[in-house]
């Protein structure tokens, strides 16, 4: 078994029993090739994920320790923490959820059992729990609605699941709503202010709130954004309109009016940590990029990482 895999059972058996994001916890293990670029490196896959994804991590050299929580199908499609094995806990606030439906993953990699978790994106399903969690988020291009991604602390990790070793330099405009949502006050500052190593320039955009067109699952060109991506490399916004809520639901709240957008657009994104609220919660700044354009999203992760400490917890 390699050192870090089992580092990591070793932390998982610490904060598990309090947070709760693991379905089950792998007993055996495989040698890997110590040439691989991420040779031992232990991850988490997102239960009833692609297997096809997994896999292709594991041929990087990752080692699969566990598949983490998502709900059970008991509560309604907006999931936020109860599954087969009790509720999933913010590590920031365990009366908070972690966000979903990605929400054992992000906890896995927030409180540093793994440096690398899987998920799969399909409304924001990946960037809010990394939001709400303070780690990267991200999803990558798509021509369906649902796209597969990662959490991590490390920028570096992201570029070596894309595969990609360029640097770029992007330009980014800013819009705190996308023109439509309701976006706290405090969750706008706090990822603008993350945002200035980008130097962003604020645009007036206005988007259609797209909730009639996933609910239908009509995915495609999304016009202004194409007009926008001629003029910059970069879109950011808050990634969710407000806080952490309870284990009992969001009310009213749409938690995923600042992303889903992008899922019926196909547009890679992430969501990068941008620091903390008044009350101590995560929030995160959404960077969102061209069709194939990952790369601007590393760099995003890797400019504005410097600005905001990503840390595990408990600190």
């Amino acid at each position: 078994m390699p050192d870090l895999v089992r580092e990591a059972l070793a932390r998982l058996e610490r904060v598990e029993q309090v947070l709760c994001a693991f379905h089950e916890v792998f007993s055996s293990f495989t040698p890997v090739d110590p040439s691989l670029p991420l040779a031992g490196t232990p991850i988490a896959v997102k239960h009833g994920e692609r297997r096809s994804h997994r896999e292709a991590l594991m041929a990087l050299g990752c080692v699969p320790i566990g598949l983490t929580t998502t709900p059970d199908g008991t509560t309604p499609w907006q999931t936020w923490g109860r599954n087969s094995r009790g509720v999933t806990r913010n590590p920031w606030n365990l009366d908070r959820t972690p966000g979903g439906s990605s929400a054992g993953s992000a906890v896995a990699v927030a409180s540093g059992v793994v440096p690398l978790a899987t998920g799969v994106d399909g409304a924001g399903s990946i960037r809010i729990p990394a939001a709400w969690c303070g780690v990267f988020g991200l999803k990558t291009t798509s021509s369906e609605r649902a796209a597969v991604g990662v959490f991590t602390r490390d920028p570096t990790l992201l570029a070596t699941y894309l595969g990609t070793s360029e640097v770029s330099s992007p330009t980014a405009v800013w819009s705190p709503d996308l023109g439509f949502a309701a976006v706290d006050d405090e969750q706008a500052e706090i990822a603008f202010k993350a945002a200035a190593p980008l130097r962003p320039r604020s645009v007036a955009l206005t988007l259609p709130d797209p909730a009639a067109d996933w609910f239908a699952n009509r995915c495609g060109p999304n016009p202004a954004l194409d007009e926008l991506f001629e003029h910059a490399d970069l879109l950011l916004t808050p990634t969710t309109p407000g806080p952490p809520h309870g284990h009992d639901g969001p009310g009213a709240r749409i938690n995923t009016a600042l992303t889903w957008t992008f899922n019926l657009s196909g547009h890679p994104a992430i969501s990068i940590p941008a620091g903390f609220d008044s009350c101590g919660l995560p929030v995160g700044l959404q960077a969102v990029a061209r069709h194939g354009r990952e790369a601007d999203l590393v760099a995003a992760a890797r400019l504005t990482s410097t600005a905001v400490e990503v840390a595990p917890w408990p600190p």
